[in-house]
């Protein structure tokens, strides 16, 4: 027994061994399409695992009040995942300011006011991010927003020859070999229908606030706040992922500041990675009043426990610089996590959250996802008195379940955000925004 147990460890160490080496050598696609013909997609295969309830303290003790869960396991939580998983964030710099760089009033054939706004992380004018604003003409007062990151450039999501291209600089540094075309992105934001449905959209281009590549964070904001000496995130510091939400966080000060827009009605959104982003931005940042993860997947909605599609180690082999060095000590090792996703949703309660997938999206774990909602739901129930996910059974494709303050479907298709998905986040935002 002891010997199979040696062969094991060995053949782990192994594996664990090419998969670093290819990830430092080979292509991203390369090494995603290795992870997945290695992946497990069967439900038979998923190994035993307890999950952790998000109503008992680390020491054993229960919570049964709202007073304890506020007081007690939220701070508790919010310090694992930060610690063990995202990695700690510092605070707002104290010098951000903003500036609007450009507004047009008639954008869109007239429907939408459009700005550009830089959100300054110094004093000086040399570090920064902007975030693209498009608010709807026909409105009166304040409107809800739909606030979200982009891939590949603001100018990316409309053919809106207003939009802003980068900067030189800016394209240098986000090592672009060739500037995206305007427009590539458009099928993924559909504006029109935002602005028609009385919601304005912000959006910020990722690479603008952390490159989403291993640069072992020379660029982006993390050089900004290292302490003398320091050239690297702690083990227990912001990685990548963290990075995005913090500067959601961040723009949401600027949001404050315009009176156009209703801070108390901002859906904090995010698609695959940036679903993660949206997840995290939401748990440490209350100012977001919903919460919407589209196919996030692990490190996302999805249970780390199943071990099912796209795992810690396939997750921390091909994207090292996402989560905090710590993480990596649970490669392979799931149910030695102090936590899983479920609490990261818990940690939304009692606001509202969607959490959506796709039936062709076995990498990113559908039902872990669903799993997710289920058993956050308790702390929706018992600690706030609210409806969490009401199932416990996965529900048919393209059947939503939005009764409750955790809503869910899984949309026919492949690993996306589409105009489906799109209408029932509108539809779920009328019914918390629109009473």
């Amino acid at each position: 027994m002891n010997t199979q147990k040696k062969i094991t460890g060995i053949l782990c160490f192994l594996q664990c061994f090419v998969l670093t080496v290819l990830a430092e050598s080979l292509p991203k696609d390369t090494i995603f399409r290795y992870l997945a013909s290695k992946a497990n997609y069967e439900e038979e295969n998923i190994p035993n695992y307890d999950l952790p309830n998000p109503l008992i303290m680390k020491n054993g003790s229960t919570i049964n009040t709202l007073k304890q869960w506020n007081q007690k396991r939220r701070p508790e939580l919010l310090r694992l995942f930060e610690t063990e998983m995202f990695g700690k964030a510092p605070k707002h710099p104290k010098d951000m300011h903003f500036k609007i760089l450009t507004e047009d009033k008639n954008a869109l054939g007239g429907i939408a006011t459009r700005k550009e706004v830089s959100v300054y992380l110094t004093k000086s004018d040399k570090h920064y991010f902007t975030v693209l604003i498009y608010i709807p003409n026909k409105r009166s007062g304040a409107v809800p927003l739909f606030f979200g990151l982009n891939f590949k450039g603001n100018h990316t999501i409309s053919l809106d020859p207003g939009i802003s291209y980068p900067t030189p600089e800016k394209q240098k540094e986000f090592l672009w070999k060739r500037l995206p075309p305007r427009g590539i992105a458009a099928a993924r934001w559909p504006i029109e229908m935002l602005m028609e449905n009385g919601y304005a959209l912000a959006t910020i281009y990722r690479g603008d606030i952390d490159p989403d590549f291993d640069d072992a964070f020379k660029n982006g904001v993390h050089p900004l706040f290292y302490k003398k000496g320091q050239h690297h995130p702690a083990n227990d510091e912001w990685g990548t992922i963290a990075a995005w939400a913090w500067a959601m966080s961040c723009a949401m000060n600027y949001f404050e500041t315009d009176k156009d827009i209703n801070t108390s009605q901002v859906a904090v959104f995010g698609h695959s990675r940036h679903g993660k982003a949206a997840l995290w931005a939401g748990a440490t940042d209350q100012r977001f009043a919903m919460i919407i993860s589209n196919c996030s997947g692990c490190g996302g909605a999805a249970l780390s426990r199943r071990a099912i599609g796209e795992t810690i180690q396939a997750v921390n082999q091909q994207f090292p610089h996402w989560f905090c060095r710590n993480f990596r000590k649970y490669n392979s090792k799931e149910n030695t996590l102090p936590f899983d996703q479920h609490e990261l949703i818990a940690l939304l309660a009692p606001r509202p959250v969607y959490i959506a997938s796709a039936t062709e999206d076995q990498w990113a774990d559908p039902k872990g996802e669903f799993l997710s909602g289920v058993h956050a739901t308790p702390v929706y129930e018992f600690i706030f008195g609210a409806k969490g996910l009401d199932a416990k059974e996965m529900p048919p494709s393209d059947t939503p379940l939005q009764d409750g303050s955790i809503a869910y479907h899984i949309r026919s298709g492949r690993h996306d955000i589409t105009q489906y998905d799109w209408k029932q986040y509108v539809k779920f935002a009328d019914k918390w925004f629109r009473k």
